[in-house]
C-alpha cells in the first residue's frame, strides 16, 4: 500500500488534469504532499491537429504530452488505464467503479477530484466517469472515504439541459503564483490546442483561480 495522497484526481482524458486543477496541484507539491492522476483512457478519440493519423497514433501521442504536463506539474503518481474512449458511456459501468474505488482504497487520499454530475460540458465521458467515481464513493465505509470534489465553475453552464444538475463552488483556491508553469503544462497538451484556446477565450479568469465544489460527507447527490 502506497503513501496517502493529499490530492487524487480521477478523469476520463489525458488534459482534463490540467486547465482546472494544476495550480492546486502545484501548491500541494510544493507544500511536500504527494498528488496523483487516474486516466481512464488514452485519448484516442480526441482532436489530433494533424499530429497523429490514427487513433492508436493520437493516443501514443497524448501519453507522451501527458507525461510532459506531469512532469511540469510535479504529480508523483500516475496511473494509466486503456478503457476505449469512444464513449466510456457504452462501456459496462461495473469496471470503471472498481477501478475508482480501488485507487481510493490502495493510496488512502485525503481528497478524490473528479467531474460533478453534469460533467461540466456534458461531454458523456465526463458523466461517466463522475457516475463511477460517485459510487465507488459511495461503497466504502463512511470512517474510509475521502473528501470528495467536483470541479465546478462559478458560471453556471448556457446549456438548459446542464443548469438543473449544475452545482456552484463552494471552495476557491488563488493560483496566480504558478501562472506560468500552469500555462507551460497547458501547452504541453499540443494535440488539443483548440480546447485550451476555447477555455482560454471562455474563463481566462480560472487560470488564476481554481474552484470547487466540495461534496457534504453525507450526500448522495
Amino acid at each position: 500500500m502506497s503513501d496517502s495522497l493529499k490530492l487524487l484526481l480521477i478523469l476520463p482524458h489525458p488534459d482534463d488534469e490540467v486547465y482546472g486543477a494544476s495550480g492546486t496541484l502545484m501548491d500541494y507539491v510544493a507544500a511536500g504532499h504527494t498528488t496523483g492522476l487516474v486516466t481512464l483512457t488514452r485519448g484516442e478519440a480526441g482532436r489530433t491537429l494533424g499530429l497523429a493519423d490514427s487513433p492508436t497514433a493520437l493516443g501514443d501521442l497524448r501519453m507522451v504530452e501527458l507525461r510532459a504536463c506531469l512532469d511540469v506539474i510535479g504529480v508523483q503518481v500516475h496511473e494509466q488505464h486503456t478503457f476505449p474512449d469512444k464513449y466510456l458511456k457504452d462501456q459496462p459501468i461495473e469496471p470503471l467503479i472498481e477501478v475508482a474505488r480501488e485507487a481510493m482504497l490502495r493510496h488512502r487520499p485525503e481528497t478524490v477530484l473528479t467531474f460533478p454530475p453534469n460533467g461540466s460540458n456534458g461531454h458523456p465521458d465526463h458523466v461517466t466517469t463522475h457516475t463511477a467515481v460517485k459510487a465507488a464513493w459511495d461503497s466504502l465505509p463512511e470512517g474510509q472515504r475521502p473528501q470528495l470534489w467536483y470541479y465546478a465553475s462559478p458560471t453556471p453552464p448556457d446549456v438548459l439541459a446542464l443548469q438543473a444538475a449544475y452545482l456552484p463552488p463552494n471552495i476557491q483556491r488563488d493560483v496566480s503564483a504558478h501562472i506560468t508553469r500552469k500555462l507551460t503544462a497547458i501547452a504541453c497538451h499540443r494535440t488539443q490546442a483548440l480546447s485550451t484556446v476555447d477555455f482560454i477565450r471562455r474563463f481566462a479568469d480560472r487560470i488564476t483561480v481554481e474552484t470547487f465544489y466540495q461534496v457534504p460527507a453525507q450526500s448522495a447527490s
